[in-house]
């Protein structure tokens, strides 16, 4: 494929914000089995990994990898579909792609340990960022993401070619035992003072199932009984955790205020303030926080968006955009928050009986919605809940990466944020609640208009899959098309890389978008 102009995707004229003429490029594919994960632009380099790649190829693509194209050039031809043994390697039309650490590298990369030893072994990289600690070298902080979940930090250094350079001497790692451990570290993003975000995916809808000994998940938790060496509290898991002193203690701090729920990721404005954060699962609710002192996510206040369909229940997804209006959940800070967690510490199994919730019920989320709670507990350790209950929508299917370009969202010339769902399905598409579209098995990509103060008040359809076979034995979803987006990183021109995490493309592929705004 060398440059797809998709028609279907000049958007009907109810919308607001029509984006015209639009071209869609593949630019990367990987290996079987694979997905891209960790996109991260670091100056003109692009890192990005391949994530669970099918294990038995016979090459070095056989274990998880975290790689680099530098100087990657976003202006070169498209990469075409792979076909015979280039379905096992990385290809890309942005340059060559070097690989830089692999799972299990230098015995302890994706290792997840506790006082006792080791507990797994990863193939699941997930978010990278690199902090710099000079002109040309730093640490790469890279999330696996498992049940207990990790991180790793490498110091890396680059060469006046362009080649990196991992330090194996400096590699680790990090021990997240003072937070109680992490749960599935998923995507993330970078703060603008230069601490990681890394979002821990709770995929534990109910809470009152958490020390249920008959729920089916409950090997998950077990996990994390194993790390801790005594019966986890679930409030202790499914925040934001920013890795403060990334260069020297590496010290997690787990985000309380910024609302417990399935995080994919956060991305914070140039304000340093407002902060954006998408829901992963389904049925899940839009966040945004805004912090009472620029830099500091410690304390500020919680919101969930409420959207109003632009177009006529069961429109195509690719049709359908939304005013957005912020409801006010509550104001918190750690402090408080942490209090709140503590008085459930220490529930076990043998306080479980059925029909019963040894946690905040349903009742008590209900009561808080009516104001008659003794305080804001629900808000911040049920904030799925707590959205609904007050109002917002809980509808979005698949919510995954959220992200802008920090430098030119702040000087105004890409006023926008993009946003993936990997499918638009579900509570999306019925015919009940504030999203009716129809449903695209393929996903959608929405654009959201930064105004003055980094508020969004649309969100628009800007790319969508296309058509969906389901009788295919691969390639369900067009291959010229976006399948099941993932990962997103905004370019400074304001064209937007796309990754994928899909079963419906043989060959997982990242795209590049370049919106034409000339009619604007």
């Amino acid at each position: 494929m060398k440059s797809t102009l998709l028609s279907s995707l000049v958007l009907s004229t109810a919308l607001s914000t029509p984006v015209l003429a639009e071209t869609l490029t593949r630019v990367v594919t990987v290996p079987l089995g694979g997905e891209i994960t960790g996109m991260f632009l670091e100056k003109g380099d692009l890192f990005f990994n391949v994530q669970h790649p099918a294990d038995d190829m016979g090459n070095e693509f056989a274990k998880a990898t975290i790689g680099v194209v530098s100087n990657a050039d976003f202006k070169a031809k498209a990469s075409d579909v792979p076909e015979g043994d280039d379905k096992k390697v990385v290809k890309t039309s942005l340059g060559k792609y070097q690989v830089l650490v692999q799972e299990g590298d230098f015995d302890k990369i994706g290792k997840i340990t506790n006082a006792e030893g080791e507990i797994l072994s990863s193939n699941d990289p997930d978010f990278n960022a690199f902090v710099a600690t000079g002109e040309d070298a730093g640490y790469l902080f890279t999330n696996w993401e498992d049940r207990p979940g990790g991180m790793s930090r490498v110091k890396l250094s680059r060469a006046a070619d362009g080649t990196w350079s991992a330090d194996a001497n400096d590699a680790m790692m990090l021990d997240f035992s003072s937070v109680h451990g992490t749960w599935v570290n998923c995507f993330g993003t970078l703060s603008p003072w230069n601490t990681p975000l890394s979002s821990e995916e709770l995929y534990f809808d109910e809470t009152a199932d958490w020390n249920n000994p008959n729920f089916e998940e409950i090997g998950d938790v077990a996990g994390l009984e194993q790390y801790l060496g005594q019966y986890p509290n679930p409030y202790r898991y499914g925040f934001i955790v920013e890795i403060a002193d990334p260069a020297g203690q590496a010290t997690p701090v787990k985000r309380f205020a910024m609302g417990r729920f399935s995080h994919e990721n956060s991305v914070v404005m140039p304000d340093r303030k407002t902060v954006y954060l998408s829901d992963d699962g389904t049925n899940v609710v839009f966040f945004k926080f805004v912090a009472d002192e620029a830099g500091d996510l410690s304390a500020g206040t919680l919101y969930a968006a409420k959207m109003t369909q632009k177009t006529a229940p069961g429109t195509a997804a690719a049709e359908s955009g939304f005013d957005v209006e912020w409801i006010e959940l509550a104001h918190g800070t750690e402090a408080d928050i942490a209090a709140w967690i503590a008085d459930y510490d220490g529930i076990t199994q043998a306080d479980y009986a059925e029909g019963k919730s040894s946690y905040i019920s349903d009742e008590d989320v209900a009561a808080w919605a009516k104001g008659e709670a003794k305080d804001d507990r629900a808000a911040f350790l049920e904030s799925r809940k707590a959205a609904k209950a007050k109002g917002a929508t809980a509808e979005f299917r698949k919510m995954e990466g959220v992200n802008i370009n920090f430098d030119a969202a702040a000087d105004g010339s890409v006023p926008y944020m993009y946003m993936a769902m990997s499918e638009v399905a579900k509570g999306m598409a019925d015919d009940k609640g504030d999203v009716q579209v129809a449903e695209n098995k393929c996903g959608v990509v929405y654009e959201m208009k930064l105004d003055a103060a980094y508020n969004v008040a649309t969100m628009i359809p800007a790319v969508a899959g296309g058509a969906y076979d389901k009788n295919a034995e691969t390639n369900a979803c067009d291959v010229n098309a976006i399948s099941n987006p993932d990962n997103i990183v905004v370019l400074p021109s304001g064209q937007v890389l796309i990754g994928e995490d899909t079963g419906h493309h043989e060959n997982n592929a990242m795209w590049l978008y370049t919106p034409d705004r000339s009619a604007m």
